[in-house]
């Protein structure tokens, strides 16, 4: 079986409606979605045009559907951040945009963006300042391949959604740099910040999603007899006060509020070492800021291509979908990258808002056109950004998707 037809079989539908929030009750209200593009850096102006694109053909193709009664009109607004923006007004992050996305729409697309791996004065990653804007105090992250697999070179399932806080770690981003007087040689810091409340926060996030996922599941489905269980990655071992309290706080969320979902521990090393010889041995995996970062690029891996993943990046009022891969500055402007995380990532945005069935539809649009052989060169195909998008537009009026 080609990797192509393999990742077609990929299940990605969350059960998001569950996180019942303003935001989804705003928008499932309203006949006019009203949605902020920000394109960003490199391929983002590749992959979000492709998205607008399969959202606007949507309508059309639900035709008569269940679907259709209940996906609404789009309203886009285009929106500037990212470092060519910074490179142009001296500002990644515009005032504007943030205005825009808090006063005018109720979810937004985030393509990618090309933060220098050097210091530039001035500089600030706009996806981390959006995020805490925004307070979008979760990135939901789903990894999903049917045929993974193990050590031994076993075919094996794997649906694992990492579930990473968003808001504090190290990316708070309050770092100093000392230089010794008597030597001349410099030593830099970095505050970590872990607190109880974005913890509880993004832990019940993590335990209602497992719930949620438990119930959806179909009857016989490969995790059963196992329930619902979130693995909590952290460092405790050596980062005994800021990782002890993550994991601390995590465990009384789940003791108080969720006792029908299993917990675990993983540190992160070993977690990314098990998550490639075991990749059918975890359901959600929840984890700070950075380790939750590093864990969903690589686990990436497992489905196929970064160019496969989606997530979003969810808060009380606002969600904002975002493709995990980064801007690709090596393939920007040749239009052959990948749209499906950037597509993915729109039908997870309309699950958040309250659509699961127009969700749906996407979601099986993409697998029928990956089953039908169509797909860019990261995962074995030879199309193009247009023509893959094309035919996953092609695939939303059938029956099937």
């Amino acid at each position: 079986m080609s990797m192509l037809h393999r990742l077609a079989a990929t299940a990605v539908p969350l059960g998001a409606r569950s996180l019942a929030s303003q935001a989804a009750a705003a928008a499932s209200a309203s006949s006019t979605l009203t949605i902020g593009l920000i394109a960003g850096d490199g391929i983002g102006h590749e992959v979000i045009p492709a998205a607008r694109r399969v959202l606007e053909a949507l309508p059309a193709a639900l035709g008569s559907s269940a679907a259709a009664t209940t996906v609404p009109q789009f309203r886009f607004i285009d929106l500037d951040a990212g470092f060519d923006t910074f490179e142009r007004t001296g500002n990644s992050l515009p005032d504007a945009t943030v205005q825009a996305l808090r006063t005018e729409c109720q979810g937004a697309l985030f393509g990618a963006v090309s933060s220098p791996i050097h210091k530039v004065e001035g500089y600030t990653s706009p996806i981390v300042k959006l995020r805490k804007e925004l307070d979008l105090y979760a990135n939901v992250r789903p990894i999903a391949n049917p045929r993974a697999f193990n050590a031994q070179g076993k075919p094996v399932p794997c649906d694992i959604l990492i579930v990473r806080e968003n808001t504090e770690c190290l990316y708070i981003k309050q770092e100093r740099l000392e230089t010794d007087p008597a030597t001349g040689l410099r030593t830099a810091y970095a505050t970590r910040r872990i607190s109880e409340r974005a913890t509880q926060r993004v832990a019940r996030v993590a335990f209602t999603m497992a719930r949620a996922r438990a119930a959806a599941r179909p009857e016989g489905h490969w995790w059963a007899p196992r329930p619902p269980t979130v693995t909590t990655v952290h460092k405790s071992n050596v980062l005994s006060v800021t990782d002890g309290l993550f994991r601390e706080v995590s465990r009384a969320v789940r003791d108080a509020e969720f006792a029908d979902v299993a917990i675990q521990d993983q540190l992160v090393d070993s977690m990314v070492y098990r998550l490639f010889r075991e990749p059918d041995a975890f359901d959600v995996a929840l984890a700070p800021n950075l380790f939750g970062d590093i864990l969903s690029d690589a686990a990436a891996a497992l489905a196929g291509s970064l160019g496969m993943v989606p997530s979003a990046n969810v808060g009380d009022t606002f969600v904002m979908g975002e493709p995990v891969h980064g801007s690709a500055p090596d393939i920007a402007g040749r239009g052959i990258a990948n749209p499906i995380a950037a597509i993915r990532s729109a039908a997870l945005l309309l699950e958040y808002l309250g659509h699961p069935l127009a969700a749906a539809r996407i979601y099986g649009a993409v697998a029928c056109a990956l089953a039908q052989g169509v797909g860019t060169k990261d995962i074995g195909g030879s199309n193009s950004t247009a023509e893959v998008t094309d035919a996953v537009i092609a695939s939303l009026s059938s029956p099937s998707s």
